[in-house]
């Protein structure tokens, strides 16, 4: 028998009576009306805020954050008296734009203003005593944090005994106990409804920068730059993209292609990206221009970056851009070499993560920089929440961790914290120090906490599906659709479509380890991509597939395509009711779809007659979306129906 991807699927259950309703509020078609219902968005008026996002009446940041006017007071003081600031930011994407982000804010203001990242391999993540005591003997007044600090009480406290003001901007899940901050802005400590509560930390700067600059009359001319790195790094960091994140990035994903940043326009020449009139397509960021910041964070020096989008200078913006392509590269290679070493160790030990439900991997030499990346690949290959370590000195190890909707990456850290040197993160992913002495106990202890939580059967890639589609109504028009609600991505995730019994024609694999496909269903033939699916060649014939709608643009021609994201063997029946006869000298072919609820008739010509029980309005043509509606009761149509039917039924 042909193996297969060990998946779950969840298919979404209809809702019929709802997705009529919001057809005929949204006209959007049935498919992508179950989309919108599947998401939350049960009613008209949340469907048409989500179509438009500037609908929605929002609260002020300052009636949101308690602490925001206080964080606004400090920091007018501060430029005002030309007391110097330090931004203590983070080496991931979301840190280093949340860091240039107030860079470029507080010099605008006027303020006396510098930087530190910690060192990832040295030091790793978050605001360090080695910073505080920096600060203190150069006369920094003020430290803000950004996208980290919740986690700092020891070098917070530091601070405030050293007499520094300090504002932590992070967005990371709280502590039982809030560190001493002078304000603290993190949308975690708003309520759950609030449209602020899924910023990532460049969305929390966004917020005191936009508040400081309205205080201080500076803002003119400066809102559309800062907002152009706030998407950048939203989208970077995975955040949700909902409630004030959507209304935000999607103007930001209009500007950024003639944004005025000249680190910006290097990103885009770099990637090779040329739609300098279309709004910027999320992938553009999720797949190009973000690996290559984060690339920097990983295995480079994050002074790169925060030069390359803090300089108005081209020529240095265009060296800053290569040193990110190439470090990617880099990055690539060591993604590929580290992801191969864990699946050895996974299957060649073998580890026991179905006994534990959890896969704990080490190797002392891997990179810290690069073991969340496979972490994650871990995760989509094995379905099991993974913490991948390495060595970061003879008496530590170090950790990232990756997980899947029903493993808490957060709690679980927090279960373990008696053997922990420190640890943070959410709920999908965390990064924590453990003594070489404690490694151990502290793989009992997340298996302890797995076996809470985690049942064998949750232990799957996990596919979450939308709604059933046939092949006839994949047009571009539903492609059309699906990007005219961009952006799609966390918390919205881009819709989900699958069709049983799908044969396959041809497939062979390409470089990379991926599939490539032709399918088909009934008379309609689609190419198909399946990413890393080499493994799985041949697959059988027919089966069940699972897939994103997406264009294939090759040779200056567009094409639909389907992007295989699961497989199954099929559940669909052979269906008896495909038959061939002839009316009035004319040959023709009919079958039953859609659950026999639809006849087809098609002629010699392929034009098809496709009639829904009861209706007597059909539709003809070529295709569904050039096809137009007819009078089936009519009487050359209802005589070849009746023809079709005699023949289906012998």
């Amino acid at each position: 028998m042909a193996k297969l991807p060990n998946q779950r699927w969840h298919i979404a259950p209809p809702a019929p009576e709802g997705v009529k309703a919001l057809v005929a509020a949204t006209g959007l078609s049935p498919l992508l009306a179950q989309v919108l219902w599947n998401r939350g968005l049960e009613t008209p008026g949340t469907a048409a805020i989500h179509i438009d996002p500037e609908l929605a009446q929002l609260p002020s940041p300052l009636e949101e954050f308690a602490d925001l006017g206080r964080a606004v007071a400090i920091l007018e003081e501060a430029i005002a008296q030309q007391d110097p600031i330090l931004i203590c930011g983070d080496y991931d994407a979301d840190g280093m734009t949340s860091t240039a982000l107030l860079i470029r804010a507080l010099r605008h203001f006027g303020a006396k203003i510098d930087y530190a990242i910690p060192s990832r391999m040295h030091e790793g993540y978050g605001m360090n005593n080695r910073i505080v005591e920096d600060c203190a003997q150069s006369g920094v007044g003020v430290i803000i944090t950004v996208d980290n600090g919740i986690m700092a009480h020891e070098p917070v406290q530091l601070a405030v005994d050293l007499g520094l003001s300090v504002i932590i901007t992070d967005h990371h899940d709280l502590p039982p106990e809030l560190p001493a901050a002078d304000a603290i802005l993190n949308p975690k400590l708003l309520a759950e409804d609030s449209p602020y509560r899924s910023l990532a930390g460049v969305g929390v700067a966004y917020v005191l920068a936009v508040a400081t600059g309205q205080a201080v009359g500076k803002l003119t001319g400066l809102t559309a730059t800062l907002l152009d790195l706030c998407t950048l790094g939203t989208i970077a960091d995975l955040a949700a993209l909902n409630g004030v994140n959507r209304r935000w990035v999607k103007r930001g994903l209009k500007s950024l292609p003639r944004s005025p940043l000249a680190g910006v326009q290097a990103l885009i020449q770099q990637a090779g990206s040329e739609e300098n009139k279309k709004p910027m397509h999320p992938d553009m960021i999720g797949f190009r221009l973000g690996p290559r910041i984060n690339a920097i964070g990983r295995i480079g020096d994050p002074c790169t970056v925060i030069e390359l989008l803090t300089t108005d200078d081209p020529s240095l913006a265009f060296e800053r851009a290569m040193v990110c392509a190439t470090t990617n590269q880099r990055r690539q290679q060591l993604c590929e070499q580290t992801e191969q070493e864990a699946v050895a160790l996974v299957e060649d030990t073998p580890l026991p993560w179905e006994r534990d439900r959890v896969l704990v991997v080490y190797k002392s030499d891997w990179h810290h920089g690069v073991i969340g990346i496979v972490a994650s690949r871990l995760v989509e290959r094995y379905g099991v929440p993974v913490f991948i370590c390495t060595q970061e000195n003879a008496t530590t190890i170090r950790g990232s961790a990756r997980s899947i909707p029903e493993f808490h990456v957060a709690q679980a850290l927090e279960f373990c914290h008696d053997c922990l040197i420190k640890h943070g993160g959410h709920q999908a992913a965390g990064g924590f120090s453990v003594t070489v002495e404690q490694f151990p106990t502290f793989q009992n202890k997340l298996s302890e906490f797995a076996h809470q939580c985690l049942e064998p059967e949750h232990l799957k890639p996990l596919i979450s599906i939308d709604v059933q589609a046939d092949f006839d109504q994949l047009t571009p028009q539903l492609y059309g659709e699906i990007e005219s609600l961009q952006p799609w991505g966390m918390g919205m995730p881009i819709p989900i479509f699958w069709t049983p019994g799908v044969r396959i024609l041809e497939q062979q694999v390409v470089k990379g380890n991926h599939l490539r496909l032709k399918l088909a269903q009934g008379d309609r033939v689609l190419g198909a991509i399946a990413w890393r699916k080499g493994d799985y060649f041949p697959l059988p014939s027919p089966v069940d597939l699972a897939y994103k709608l997406d264009e294939n643009h090759w040779q200056g021609q567009t094409t639909l395509q389907l992007e295989i994201i699961g497989i199954r063997a099929t559940t669909a029946t052979p269906n008896p009711f495909l038959t061939t006869f002839t009316h009035r000298n004319r040959q023709y072919q009919c079958s039953f779809a859609q659950a026999g609820q639809e006849l087809r008739i098609k002629n010699d010509q392929n034009q098809v007659l496709a009639v829904q029980q009861g209706q007597r309005v059909g539709l003809l043509g070529e295709s569904r979306a050039t096809a137009t509606p007819v009078d089936v009761t009519k009487p050359h149509f209802y005589s070849l129906i009746k023809a079709a039917i005699a023949a289906l039924n012998p």
